[in-house]
């Protein structure tokens, strides 16, 4: 049996696809020679049931930024039978005149140390050798797509895989201030990443609603089930959850008092907007900010709203009594 290809392996495999030629690539150019397609289609895959996952991939990569053209028959855009597609490298490279800080090149520095010319997967690297063989130039060798480290939640594997077979799942969760997770059985439709922390949208079947769960509050292994939903229910999941972040976070907004040149400052800065006494910088949960603001010490000064500022306030002292403990049994 084929070994099977993590979801994520495959949406690296897919961008170095898609940016490796200039003139696109067909749908059935991509299942067979793109790694993650094409060991589903040997191992007896439906084609209707690739040709969906090629869908929910595109719709996943597009939500995250990647942006993915299609170029129709000119005579008659509507029909994609012939379509292809393709990620054009002038709108995913950096503009040509920006510019970085020392401190924000430090960090680029430390970054690019985990990634490497040989970085791009063996099954990468043949995916694009078998493109070109088609008769598909590619551009530049496309490299460095596949990191060396990675740092996803544990819950995020099984339940990419529940949502690609439509399957119910169950796990635990742990919100703030509760003292014991709650077991949550779930639809799950939708995988999104919003301000660097993955969440899982889907329906919660002990209230029939769309509810939202950030991965790293879930406690235990995620359990796949055997009870499957409707497909369709999937369809646009991965948008209305980015909008429905969207929207909470435009209705709630820190304002901070940041030291320049800090760390706290480089991070913060990049979603904030200028105020009269400092910055305002957007939130979905208060208590996943607390966490980050009291990371950086003196570096940030909460001026409102109050419940946040007794939050960091809350952390920082938990950490000195923490210390104090820590000394005094020495």
């Amino acid at each position: 049996m084929a070994a099977r290809i993590p979801a994520e392996e495959r949406l690296t495999n897919l961008v170095v696809a898609l940016m490796a030629t200039e003139i696109g690539l067909t749908k059935q150019q991509i299942l067979d020679n793109v790694s993650g397609y094409r060991q589903r289609a040997d191992a007896g895959t439906r084609s209707d049931a690739l040709e969906k996952m090629f869908e929910r991939d595109k719709e996943e990569l597009r939500a995250l930024g990647v942006p993915i053209e299609t170029i129709g028959d000119a005579a008659d855009p509507n029909d994609l039978r012939e379509a292809r597609y393709r990620i054009p490298q002038a709108e995913y490279d950096l503009p040509s005149d920006i510019e970085f800080t020392a401190a924000e090149l430090a960090v680029l520095r430390l970054a690019g140390s985990v990634w490497s010319a040989e970085s791009a997967s063996g099954d990468a690297q043949s995916g694009v050798r078998k493109i070109r063989a088609l008769g598909i130039d590619g551009d530049e060798p496309i490299i460095g797509f596949a990191p060396r480290i990675t740092a996803r939640d544990a819950a995020f594997a099984p339940l990419q895989e529940a949502i690609e077979k439509s399957r119910v799942v169950g796990f635990d969760y742990l919100k703030p201030g509760e003292d014991a997770p709650r077991r949550r059985t779930v639809r799950p439709l939708a995988l999104v990443d919003y301000e660097a922390r993955w969440h899982v949208f889907g329906i919660d079947v002990d209230v029939e609603e769309e509810r939202m769960f950030l991965l790293s509050r879930i406690v235990d292994d995620v359990k796949v089930s055997s009870a499957t939903f409707d497909a369709s229910l999937r369809d646009g999941a991965g948008e209305r959850a980015l909008q429905g972040l969207a929207m909470v976070a435009e209705k709630n907004a820190a304002l901070l008092e940041v030291t320049p040149g800090t760390e706290a400052a480089l991070r913060l800065g990049r979603r904030a907007t200028p105020a009269a006494q400092g910055i305002t910088v957007p939130f979905v949960d208060l208590h996943i900010l607390a966490d980050e603001i009291a990371s950086y010490g003196p570096e940030v000064r909460v001026v409102e709203p109050a419940p946040l500022r007794d939050a960091v306030i809350a952390r920082l002292r938990a950490v000195v009594d923490a210390h104090q403990t820590q000394e005094g049994e020495r």
